[in-house]
């Protein structure tokens, strides 16, 4: 038989971190005990950024190089953008995947991501890419609000040069109830942590474990990595000691820079352990909500060819890390923030005219088949005055492609989220030139000849009837640590 495993792992996280002394500081006045968590930072989203933008990002570094394309799509979160609209179609079309791509969301559970990983790997078929990702909300100065992380992971899985094959696995499907939200609330609900321990984590995990190891033919003491969060102190070291497994063994948790990032937590994990792994190691990855998803790998010669072209401890150290703790309340609902008068747009998306522009979020120019003049957008006729070709054009696709700033602007007097709005023109090493927005990141980082990559964002979000509309920005590449942004 075959052997199905994984092809290629990827991380994403959001270029900015919050300070957790920054969270320590506004709410150790009635909660003391905030004070312990006030070392290191966690990621956040910008305002432009939610789950579909972060799936995607982490989609497309997984398909680099060598990677097949994916016959079938799973995303999985248990914060969706949209309750009543396929989120994964939506970064299916900005990955330029085929129509004949098969797309599922899969949520309701802080396990949906080992969950989807584990259909992926035993459905059989063609490639499949499963992406998790979450951006969680707590209530403002909570420890859940220094604890948590944004963040998403993408897996592909399939046959051919793996780079970690996949043992076997088990299932354990239980309605523990730690926590829970509501449809239409924004926070969390968690229960007694003692309880979630004795009960939850020792009880289903451990049990899960000892039966994936033996549908795996693993023993425990043979176990290099354990992937496998848990914010409660003491938790992880009490179920790897359960499970026979040294404490040793345990995966870096990635608290320090990232935090907690739910459903996409253990993909990113594994992500982050396999760019360090060594052919032959065996791998074992939990997820835990409502039971427990664990999967056993042992990785390959093939992993030997090398991390993605962005590593999660790139993306760590590229970091800005920001102390202004009511900005990104703002951003995230905490606040209500007074905008200004020019904030009064009225952003009605005529969802016809955005079927009719469905081929701009792919951000493929059209290139003249007769003289290869590119242009962006595509049009059927050519804009070489010496051509004027009338007729189809070839797609060139210009999400990845090279470029650099030709101009750019930073303005404070248009109404942005994140002033100031830095926008200006871009020059791809292609030909191309176009007029983009930027990633807030780039105000005050950026000079003519500044190389950039393009970046999968929210555009604009229609806040009176809901609806988020996307498009690519021009984002500086990844920049030296910064500190008070």
């Amino acid at each position: 038989m075959t052997p199905v495993g994984i092809l290629s792992a990827a991380g994403y996280f959001p270029r900015y971190r919050l300070s957790r002394a920054a969270i320590v500081a506004a709410g150790a006045w009635y909660d003391p005990s905030l004070k312990g968590l006030s070392k290191s930072d966690r990621s956040v989203c910008d305002w432009d950024e939610d789950v579909v933008t972060m799936a995607t990002e982490a989609a497309r570094t997984a398909l680099g190089p060598g990677v097949p394309r994916p016959t079938a799509l799973l995303l999985a979160s248990t914060t969706m953008p949209f309750a009543d609209r396929q989120n994964s179609a939506v970064v299916a079309s900005a990955l330029d995947l085929p129509a004949s791509t098969q797309t599922v969301d899969v949520g309701h559970s802080q396990r949906a991501g080992t969950t989807a990983l584990k259909l992926a790997l035993e459905l059989g078929g063609g490639p499949r890419l499963v992406v998790a990702g979450d951006k969680r909300i707590a209530r403002t100065a909570s420890p859940n609000d220094a604890l948590f992380g944004h963040g998403a992971a993408a897996v592909t899985v399939g046959t051919g040069p793996i780079i970690a094959e996949y043992l076997g696995g088990a299932t354990r499907t239980r309605d523990f109830v730690d926590h829970f939200r509501r449809t239409g609330d924004d926070y969390d609900y968690y229960w007694e942590e003692r309880w979630i321990r004795d009960e939850g984590y020792l009880k289903i995990v451990s049990e899960a474990i000892a039966s994936a190891l033996a549908a795996a033919g693993v023993a425990p003491s043979a176990v290099d990595r354990l992937v496998f969060a848990a914010s409660i102190r003491g938790v992880r070291e009490a179920v790897a000691k359960a499970a026979g497994i040294a404490a040793e063994k345990l995966a870096d948790e990635l608290a320090g820079g990232v935090g907690d990032t739910g459903t996409a937590h253990p993909l990113l994990m594994l992500a982050h352990t396999l760019e360090q792994a060594l052919p032959g190691q065996t791998i074992v990855v939990v997820g835990f909500g409502q039971g427990a998803d664990v999967l056993v790998f042992r990785t390959t010669e093939a992993v030997k060819r090398g991390a993605p072209a962005r590593t999660v401890a790139s993306q760590i150290a590229a970091g800005i890390v920001e102390t202004n703790y009511l900005k990104f309340l703002a951003f995230h609902g905490g606040l209500e923030v007074h905008w200004g008068m020019r904030a009064e747009v009225d952003a009605k998306t005529a969802l016809s005219a955005a079927a009719r522009h469905e081929d701009l979020e792919q951000f493929a120019a059209g290139k003249c088949p007769k003289c290869g003049t590119l242009q962006f957008p595509s049009s059927r006729i050519c804009v070489n005055p010496g051509c004027r070709h009338l007729g189809p054009q070839d797609r060139f696709p210009l999400a990845d492609a090279p470029c650099r700033v030709g101009s750019f602007t930073e303005d404070w007097l248009a109404f942005t989220p994140h002033p100031p709005g830095v926008y200006g023109m871009l020059e791809f090493d292609a030909g191309v030139k176009l007029m983009a927005q930027f990633t807030s990141d780039a105000a005050g980082r950026i000079q003519v000849g500044s190389p950039m990559r393009m970046a999968f964002r929210i555009k604009v979000i229609d806040r009176v009837r809901g609806y988020v509309r996307y498009f690519w920005k021009a984002q500086p590449l990844d920049l030296a640590t910064r500190r008070g942004s």
